[in-house]
C-alpha cells in the first residue's frame, strides 16, 4: 500500500510538473505581448470602450464598438483593478486566459490519457498566436474559446444517462455566455446540443425536448442578466443593434481566404498533421461520441471564422482548441514512440515553428514601441480633462495621448460607411452610414468641444478625406486652426474662447 501511495504522489508530481513546463512555454510563446508597452491591434479600440466604462461611461452610448458587452467588461473589470490603459495586466490576464482555456482542453483530449491532454493543451497554448503580431492580442475569439472549451467539457462529461439535464443548463450557459464575447460562438450550441442528445443513447422526440429546454433556459440566463443590465442603462436597442444589426456581408475577401487560410495551415501544420493522423490511424475509435462532437466543433468554428467574409488572421484562432483535441493523441504517440513518428511531429520541431513565430511578433511589436508623433504632440500641449476627436481609425492617439474622446465615435465607420477590410476601389459607401450618426456627432461635439481635432485621413492613401464631407470640414474651419501637419496626419485646435456659447451646428452625411 505505501509502494502504491509513493507512486500516485509521484505521479502527482510529474503532472504538475507538466503543467507548469507547458505554462512557461506559454509564457515564452506570448512574451512579445508581455514586453510590448501598448495595445495590440484590436485591444487599442476595446481599451477605448472599457476606459469609458471605468470612468463612469456606457458602452453603445459614450463609445460605439460592434463587440457584444461582456467582452468590454471584461476590460473594464481588468483597468479596474489594475488602472486605465494597464497593458501589462491585460496581457497577463490574456495570458491567464489561455491558461484556462488550456485547462479545459486537457479535459477534452485527456478523455484519451494524460499525455494526450497534455500535449493537445500545449499545442492550442503554443499556436494560439500562429501568425503576425496580432494574433497576439485579447481579442474576441481568444476570449469566446475559454467558454465553448468548458461548455464541451460539460456537454461531454459524466456518465450518459446520468445529468444531463444539468449539463445541458449548464453548456448553455456556457455557450451563451462565449455569444457575449463575440458572436460566431453562438453556433457552436449546435454540436453541444448533438452531444447531450447523443448521450441519451437515442434520437427521440423525447430525447429532443429534454435536451433542448434546458440547454435553452441555460443560455437564457446569461443572456437576460445582460439585457437587464443594458436596459437599466438605456441601451439595450443600441446593443442589439451594434452586436447583431450593423454586421452584414457587403463583400466577401476571396484573395484573403486564400492568402490566409494557406498561412494559418503553414503556421499551424503540426497541429493540422497531428489531427488527420489521428484521425486516419483511428485514435479517437474507442471514443466515438467525444469525436463526432469535437468535429462538429470544428466545422462549425470553420463556418464562424468565415461568416464574416474578411478572414482576419486572429478569426482562425477560433478553429484551433477543436483541432488541438483531435490532434492530441497523435502526438503523445509521437511522444511516447518517437521512433515511429514522423518528424514533423516530433516536439522539437512544433518548437521551432513556435520560436520562428514569436520572433517575428517580437521584432514587428518592436517596430510599434514608439507612441504616435500625434499623441505625443497633443499630450504635451493639453491637460488630462481635455477632449480630443479623431477624423479616421486612430484609436492608439487617444490612448497613448491620455486624452478622453469628444464623441461615442472612437472609429468613424459609422459616419462614412466604411468596410472593415482591404479598400475596395471605387466602392460607394454613402447608403451605409449609419441613419443619425452625423446627428449624433453634432450632439456630442457640442455637448463637449474637442480641444483638438485630429484628421489622420490625409494623403493619397486616404479613403475618406475630409473634403467629402463639407459640413463637417466646414465647421472645422470655422471652429479650428491647424497647429501641426506631420506624416500621420494634421492637428487643429480649437480657437474659441472659454465659456463661448456654440450653437448646435448642424451636420450632415455628404449627398
Amino acid at each position: 500500500m505505501k509502494h502504491v501511495g509513493n507512486a500516485n504522489v509521484a505521479s502527482h508530481r510529474r503532472r504538475w510538473a507538466l503543467a507548469g513546463l507547458a505554462c512557461a512555454l506559454v509564457l515564452l510563446a506570448r512574451l512579445p505581448s508581455l514586453l510590448h508597452p501598448w495595445g495590440i491591434d484590436d485591444e487599442r479600440v476595446y481599451a477605448l470602450v472599457a476606459n469609458e466604462i471605468v470612468h463612469g461611461g456606457i458602452p453603445y452610448l459614450d463609445a460605439i464598438e460592434r463587440k457584444p458587452p461582456l467582452h468590454f467588461w471584461t476590460y473594464a473589470a481588468v483597468f479596474r483593478v489594475a488602472g486605465p490603459s494597464n497593458w501589462l495586466a491585460l496581457h497577463v490576464a490574456a495570458c491567464l486566459w489561455t491558461f484556462g482555456i488550456m485547462a479545459g482542453i486537457y479535459r477534452l483530449a485527456g478523455r484519451q490519457n494524460r499525455v494526450a491532454g497534455v500535449a493537445a493543451a500545449l499545442a492550442y497554448g503554443l499556436f494560439q498566436s500562429w501568425g503576425p503580431s496580432t494574433t497576439l492580442a485579447f481579442n474576441g475569439e481568444m476570449a469566446m474559446n475559454l467558454p465553448l472549451v468548458w461548455a464541451f467539457v460539460v456537454a461531454l462529461g459524466g456518465p450518459r444517462e446520468r445529468g444531463i439535464a444539468r449539463d445541458a443548463l449548464l453548456a448553455g450557459a456556457l455557450v451563451a455566455i462565449a455569444f457575449l464575447l463575440k458572436q460566431p460562438a453562438a453556433i457552436c450550441i449546435l454540436p453541444v446540443f448533438g452531444c447531450l442528445v447523443a448521450r441519451r443513447q437515442g434520437v427521440t422526440g423525447d430525447a429532443l425536448v429534454r435536451v433542448a429546454i434546458p440547454l435553452c433556459i441555460g443560455a437564457a440566463l446569461p443572456l437576460t442578466i445582460a439585457a437587464a443590465i443594458l436596459h437599466a442603462q438605456g441601451v439595450l436597442g443600441e446593443a442589439i443593434y451594434w452586436t447583431i444589426g450593423n454586421h452584414d456581408l457587403p463583400h466577401v475577401f476571396w484573395t484573403r481566404l486564400a492568402l490566409h487560410t494557406l498561412a494559418f495551415g503553414a503556421a499551424c501544420f503540426p497541429v493540422l498533421f497531428a489531427a488527420l493522423t489521428a484521425i486516419r490511424q483511428g485514435l479517437w475509435t474507442d471514443d466515438r461520441l467525444a469525436y463526432r462532437t469535437i468535429a462538429g466543433w470544428l466545422a462549425v468554428s470553420c463556418i464562424g471564422a468565415a461568416a464574416g467574409g474578411r478572414f482576419y488572421p486572429h478569426y482562425y484562432i477560433q478553429m484551433l482548441p477543436p483541432l488541438a483535441v483531435l490532434a492530441g493523441p497523435a502526438f503523445a504517440h509521437a511522444w511516447q514512440r518517437p521512433a515511429e513518428a514522423a518528424w514533423i511531429l516530433r516536439p522539437r520541431i512544433a518548437a521551432l515553428f513556435v520560436i520562428a513565430s514569436a520572433m517575428l511578433q517580437g521584432a514587428t511589436l518592436a517596430q510599434q514601441r514608439a507612441p504616435s508623433p500625434l499623441a505625443q504632440y497633443i499630450r504635451a500641449h493639453s491637460a488630462p480633462e481635455d477632449r480630443i476627436f479623431v477624423w479616421g481609425h486612430g484609436p492608439d492617439i487617444y490612448l497613448q495621448s491620455g486624452r478622453r474622446p469628444a464623441s461615442r465615435y472612437i472609429l468613424t465607420f459609422p459616419l462614412t460607411g466604411y468596410v472593415f477590410g482591404p479598400d475596395l476601389p471605387g466602392l460607394d459607401t454613402r447608403n451605409r452610414i449609419v441613419p443619425g450618426a452625423w446627428a449624433a456627432l453634432a450632439s456630442d461635439l457640442d455637448r463637449r468641444p474637442p480641444l483638438y481635432i485630429v484628421d489622420i485621413e490625409t494623403g493619397p492613401a486616404a479613403r475618406y478625406p475630409m473634403a467629402r464631407f463639407p459640413a463637417f470640414r466646414t465647421m472645422v474651419l470655422q471652429r479650428y486652426r491647424p497647429v501641426t501637419t506631420l506624416p500621420q496626419g494634421t492637428i487643429y485646435r480649437r480657437i474659441a474662447r472659454p465659456g463661448e456659447h456654440w450653437a448646435p451646428m448642424a451636420l450632415s452625411p455628404p449627398t
